[in-house]
């Protein structure tokens, strides 16, 4: 007899393993939601909505800042976007699958008004070698950025935020988002290139799970820019992650932007699956 879905319901702290095997279906894919889980513990099932097959959780959809569903159909896309018609305020992009989150956003859409920006097609890409001495230089100069360089270090978080979401990530007291930077820092998880004063390169482990690090605001400064300084340095946080963090490094970038991609083939990463992102 086939099971049908009844709709979304909320999950909550009994959803907690259900909700990490289902992330670990696709741990490269899934790694963003599933370090959520493991950082906030049990209770971070509620940011999720969840269906069920009648025996087993099917599909979820994380519902906090950020929307991101995971092994949803169209009836399962179906019953989140009923669940989340009325929580367009509370949040700032929907990112994941990208044939899952575009076809949440067509039926958001309507409801939700214009995005500010829709990528559809984002390379995700993956490594789990440390680059081979052959491959290319690596920049002897990368390293964990210090507790005390976090007057360095927040600006160059600033400008990669604004130059890649197209707006400031605070407006007023930068506290909560000083908060974000110091605590990537404090775990070990932002990677930098300096020269005096001034941070020149930046990466950070953005998510940790399941053996998967997935890496985020990558940010060259804008006159270092063209001068090779980007590869020798990916291949050094390669080196590092792979070393000291997980086995597993990934990270998305827009397809249009040549540059990034060249940059990220050339430090071992390869293409491993397709996001998208809304941008509201």
């Amino acid at each position: 007899m086939l099971r049908t879905l009844s709709g979304a319901r909320a999950l909550g702290p009994g959803d907690f393993s259900a909700a990490l095997d289902l992330c670990a279906v696709d741990p490269l894919a899934n790694v963003f939601v599933a370090a959520r889980l493991i950082e906030g513990g049990p209770s971070y099932a509620g940011a999720l909505l969840g269906t069920d097959d009648g025996r087993r959780l099917r599909s979820m959809c994380w519902t906090s800042a950020n929307v991101v569903p995971i092994g949803a159909d169209d009836a399962a896309l179906d019953a989140f976007a009923t669940r989340l018609r009325r929580k367009r305020r509370r949040c700032s992009s929907i990112f994941g699958d990208a044939d899952q989150v575009l076809g949440l956003w067509r039926r958001l859409e309507r409801h939700w008004g214009d995005a500010r920006s829709v990528r559809p097609d984002q390379p995700m890409l993956a490594v789990s070698a440390i680059p081979a001495k052959g491959s290319g230089p690596s920049d002897a100069r990368v390293r964990r950025a210090r507790l005390d360089e976090i007057d360095q270090v927040m600006p160059a978080s600033a400008a990669m935020f604004a130059e890649e979401i197209g707006y400031p990530p605070y407006v007023g007291s930068d506290r909560e988002y000083r908060r974000m930077v110091t605590s990537l820092i404090a775990a070990g998880h932002t990677f930098v290139v300096t020269e005096g004063q001034e941070v020149i390169f930046k990466a950070d482990v953005g998510s940790l799970a399941a053996g998967v690090a997935q890496l985020q605001g990558v940010w060259v400064a804008p006159r270092h820019r063209g001068k090779g300084l980007a590869t020798p340095a990916m291949r050094a946080v390669v080196r590092q992650v792979i070393e000291t963090i997980a086995p597993t490094v990934t990270l998305y970038v827009n397809a249009y932007n040549e540059p990034a991609l060249r940059t990220y083939h050339a430090a071992g990463f390869r293409q491993v699956g397709k996001f998208a992102t809304v941008i509201l």
